[in-house]
């Protein structure tokens, strides 16, 4: 049997997809025992030389061992002491999905190689846009993560919102786009790609509970036209990265009204409350907006990289990207929800919404709904904790499941210190934030199967380090 024959016989895939699964199944059991490791850190140098070695030892038919090493190297989200970054703990039905879109591999630029993926993309989009509050005119997209979404929202403010079509006409005059000084950094990197420059990203400050001052708009709004600028846009944060603080989107939506501007929500990881009716009301306003971006890789159990890209109005979707591709379509003008291509970044995208579909499918909206308002009410009750111990205080009470908390200063060891501690140990995954020119510890409550008890000995890890 020849390499190509080895490669692609079923026979061989069904074995190893049934080793596969059985290595994952025992990975989900031991990860979830709370004596298990979270992350096993090594250096970076370290790590390298470990894979240096594992190359150098040359072909092994059988896969399984270089599976077992992944697993056994990598952080295990699953575990209920995983609290670290804003990735979300996947539901293992979208695990087995994407196994079964990855053997496809079917894109979703043209219809012909997305005949599943398209409609399916359809159908979540529109429920999502029903969800934030938007009529029968909306519509939207899926594409590989926030910081693409955000940029495409952005470009699609520059269509509707600029003076002229810098599509075929280029750049004139100078462009400008207003957001909080919390907003994610790839708000900021997309107005950097777009040519507006360090003026050109107007930063309004924030209160003490780190949400936009929606008081200084006008101020700031002004300064900038002074200056000469056309500011195209405003951008909401539902909620911030580093507090899990929500703007206020009713406020952020009068503005950008009586200024016709573009008003952006990235919601990428806040904006899932939609789906909850114990906290949608965080995201008061939102239907306000032009267009809203989620992340279902966030709190929404899918796999990376999945994020909806919503527009109240669908015909905007189309203006974004206007570039001739005759092998792709035929009619360059079509407004083809089918043809993905024609509103995003990708050509060759994945077929994302088919994970999406899988967990609406099989468990409907009521997982998602349990999920988030688990996870944000465990928020509240670790915060009330914090305040009830007499060595923590808290950045800013927190809106979501991101809390910020640090050992007071009379304490003998510095906050950095504890991270990098708890990081060697392995024990607990936490992140470190700076909030207001002071180190903060940070968790990201994503696994629901976290519990205030697993807090509870986190602060005591970290009270006796």
């Amino acid at each position: 049997m020849t390499n190509i024959q080895k490669a692609f016989s079923p026979d061989s895939f069904r074995e190893q997809a049934h080793q596969m699964v059985d290595l994952l199944a025992d990975y989900l059991s031991t990860s979830q025992n709370r004596e298990s490791q979270t992350i096993p850190f090594k250096s970076p140098e370290e790590s390298l030389a470990f894979w240096q070695d594992d190359f150098a030892e040359g072909v092994n038919e059988d896969p399984t061992d270089f599976f077992k090493k992944v697993i056994e190297k990598s952080t295990k989200l699953h575990n209920p002491r995983y609290m670290g970054h804003q990735v979300g703990v996947i539901a293992p039905i979208s695990a087995t999905t994407s196994m079964l879109t990855s053997l496809l591999n079917n894109g979703m630029a043209v219809y012909e190689m997305g005949l599943v993926s398209n409609p399916l993309e359809k159908i979540v989009t529109d429920l999502m846009a029903k969800r934030i509050g938007f009529d029968e005119k909306s519509g939207g997209i899926l594409t590989s993560g926030g910081t693409l979404a955000n940029l495409t929202a952005l470009l699609a403010a520059r269509a509707k919102k600029a003076s002229t079509d810098v599509w075929e006409e280029g750049s004139e005059g100078k462009l400008a786009v207003i957001v909080s000084e919390e907003a994610h950094y790839c708000v900021d990197r997309a107005a950097r790609i777009m040519g507006m420059g360090s003026e050109g990203i107007i930063k309004i400050p924030t209160n003490e509970a780190f949400q936009m001052r929606t008081e200084l708009l006008e101020k700031y709004y002004q300064d900038a036209v002074d200056k000469g600028f056309q500011v195209i846009a405003i951008v909401g944060s539902s909620c911030s990265t580093s507090t899990g603080s929500y703007d206020d989107l009713v406020e952020i939506g009068k503005f950008s009204q009586a200024k016709n501007l573009w008003f952006h929500v990235d919601g990428a990881h806040g904006g899932a409350v939609i789906f909850s009716e114990k906290y949608k009301h965080k995201v008061k306003g939102i239907e306000l907006a032009d267009s809203v971006v989620i992340d279902w890789h966030k709190m929404l159990l899918t796999p990376a990289l999945v994020t909806a890209l919503i527009f109240k109005d669908n015909d905007d979707s189309y203006h974004t990207f206007q570039q001739k591709a005759q092998y792709l379509w035929a009619n360059q003008t079509s407004q083809d929800w089918f043809n993905s291509g024609k509103r995003t970044f990708e050509c060759t995208k994945l077929g994302m919404s088919v994970k999406v579909y899988s967990i609406l499918k099989t468990y409907g909206e009521e997982l998602l709904a349990e999920h988030v308002d688990y996870l944000y009410d465990l928020g509240k009750q670790f915060a009330e904790m914090i305040e009830a111990h007499p060595s923590f205080e808290l950045g800013v009470n927190p809106e979501c499941n991101i809390v910020c908390f640090r050992l007071k200063d009379s304490q003998n060891i510095d906050n950095q210190t504890i991270r990098q501690k708890l990081l060697n140990n392995g024990k607990f995954y936490i992140v470190q934030t700076t909030l207001r020119e002071r180190t903060y510890l940070r968790v990201s409550l994503m696994n629901p199967l976290t519990t205030l008890e697993d807090l509870r000995e986190l602060l005591e890890d970290i009270y006796n380090l």
